[in-house]
Parts: structure tokens; C-alpha cells; sequence
């Protein structure tokens, strides 16, 4: 799992070893400055991290303080709580939503449970043409319609679908653009209504996807989203084609979100679990010596 997120943060790690050629035992204060600056975090983050360390600063304490940006309190939603477990994918278009359902599908898969998928997306004829050759690749069950009807039924349909079925998982994929920000909000809203209706709970967890790849810019579409409907949680992808991968720590700062997963490649299997000590540890071994 290591290596994967290692070859997820390939650019990162990269720039780290730019701003710091040679591995310490301690590293300068301006050092680590240095380095969590040219990673993308966030200037003010930067400042609040260094705070209190010593102008020489010891592997430990720089674990202490970097992880201390996850130490928050966050609502961790079990799929296994849930039969069917009902899942909506929110984001922009160009972050990933797409492909990510289709790697989310495989993961689920390969944990032995049964999925379906739900191409809400209606406002793009591509989104549904490329969900539905997900679908076929992967050998699992979608629903879909044509262009411009209304998601909302989708949404219905693919869950009454899955309790028909006995199906355990459900992954709707919804639209990232409307012609203006009121559409997409009061349709995404609609849609989280009628999940409702199909089964009481439902959509179980709304999942943002940010492209690692815009960095801390993410925050405010992140904001948006949240406002609409609220979101329990997040994907990153696209960290693999950046040298922004420190923006992790702002995001997890600034929004105090369970983040599940990160994308580490373009293939039905680049999808691996985010934990906050493997990411801290990968960032400092690349510049502490072991």
C-alpha cells in the first residue's frame, strides 16, 4: 500500500527532493518551510505548523506537528451499515467522477460485494456513454437514460433496482455543471430528496471528488458543495500528474472532512485508502534519514 501512494505523490516527492537534495537527520526550520511551501500547503497552514518547533527540528517533531493538521473529529460512514449501501459522487467536471466510480465499483468488487451503477449525469451525453462503457468493462448493472431527462429518475429507478436485486452497493454518478450555480444546487438537492423516497436514509454518504491536481484551489468548489448538500466525504485524484500533493494537508485543515480515498492512477485498481500517517511518513522520508 506504501509503495502505491509513493507512486501517487511521484511529483511531490520530486519537488521535496528538489527543495532538499540531500536526506538530514534534523532539517532548519527555513527548510521545512521550504519544503511544505513548494508541496503547495497552504502559507498560513505553513506558519501555524512551524509555530512552536525549534529552529532545529528533529523527524519526530515534525511528525507531531504535521499530523496534528488530521487530529480532528470527523464522521466516518461504514458501507456495511447500510443493505443496499447507497453512494452519490458529486463534483466538477474534468476531476475524475467518471473513472473514479468505475475504480470505487472495482474496489467494491474485489471486497466481494455486488454493485450497481446509476448514470445521473444526464446533462452530459458523454458522462452517460462513458459510465455505461465502465459498466460493461467492469460487468456490472447500470441504469441509464438519454440526454436530458430528468436524473432524479435515475436515482429511483437504480435503487428500487438494487432492493429488487439484493444488491449491496450503489453508486450514482450526478452532474458537475448546469448554466448556472441555483440549477445545479436545487437539482442535486432533488435528487438527494428522491434517494430518500426510493429508501429512507438514502444517499448513505455523498462523496466529493477534487482534482489533486488544482490544489488548495479545490477549497472553495468543495465550500459550494457542501453548502448544496452537504458532503461526508472525499476523494483526490489526478495526485500522480502533480507536485501539489501537500495541498492534502490544507484541505483536511480547512474543511475537516473524512478523506477516504486517493486515486493513484488511471486503471479500475488505482484507488487505495487515505491514511493521514503513511502520507506524513512519505513526505519525511524524503528528507530524513532513517
Amino acid at each position: 500500500m506504501f509503495d502505491f501512494l509513493k507512486k501517487a505523490f511521484g511529483k511531490t516527492n520530486e519537488a521535496i527532493r528538489e527543495a532538499v537534495p540531500e536526506k538530514k537527520k534534523t532539517l532548519e526550520k527555513n527548510e521545512l518551510e521550504e519544503v511544505l511551501l513548494e508541496a503547495d500547503v497552504d502559507y498560513e497552514l505553513v506558519e501555524r505548523l512551524l509555530e512552536g518547533l525549534p529552529e532545529t527540528i528533529s523527524r519526530t517533531q515534525a511528525f507531531n506537528s504535521l499530523i496534528s493538521v488530521f487530529q480532528y473529529q470527523a464522521r466516518w460512514i461504514n458501507p456495511d451499515d447500510h443493505h443496499p449501501f447507497v453512494e452519490m459522487i458529486i463534483g466538477v467536471n474534468g476531476a475524475g467522477k467518471t473513472t473514479t466510480i468505475a475504480k470505487l465499483a472495482r474496489l467494491y468488487q474485489k471486497e466481494g460485494r455486488s454493485v450497481i451503477l446509476g448514470a445521473g449525469d444526464t446533462f452530459r451525453a458523454a458522462a452517460i456513454e462513458q459510465l455505461s462503457r465502465w459498466a460493461q468493462k467492469l460487468n456490472v448493472p447500470i441504469v441509464a437514460t438519454r440526454q436530458g431527462h430528468d436524473p432524479s429518475a435515475v436515482v429511483f429507478d437504480t435503487i428500487k433496482s438494487a432492493l429488487a436485486k439484493e444488491i449491496d452497493r450503489v453508486i450514482i454518478d450526478t452532474a458537475g455543471r448546469l448554466h448556472t450555480q441555483t440549477n445545479l444546487a436545487e437539482e442535486l438537492k432533488k435528487m438527494v430528496r428522491v434517494a430518500d423516497k426510493a429508501l429512507p436514509g438514502a444517499p448513505h454518504r455523498k462523496m466529493l471528488i477534487l482534482d489533486g491536481t488544482q490544489g488548495s484551489s479545490t477549497l472553495n468548489q468543495a465550500k459550494a458543495f457542501d453548502a448544496m448538500i452537504g458532503i461526508d466525504g472525499i476523494i483526490l485524484t489526478k495526485l500522480d500528474g502533480t507536485a501539489k500533493g501537500g495541498a492534502v494537508l490544507t484541505i483536511a485543515d480547512e474543511l475537516k472532512m473524512p478523506l477516504y480515498y486517493i486515486g493513484t492512477g488511471e486503471s479500475p485498481d488505482d484507488l487505495i485508502p487515505f491514511r493521514a500517517n503513511d502520507y506524513v511518513n512519505m513526505i519525511l522520508d524524503e528528507i530524513y534519514e532513517k
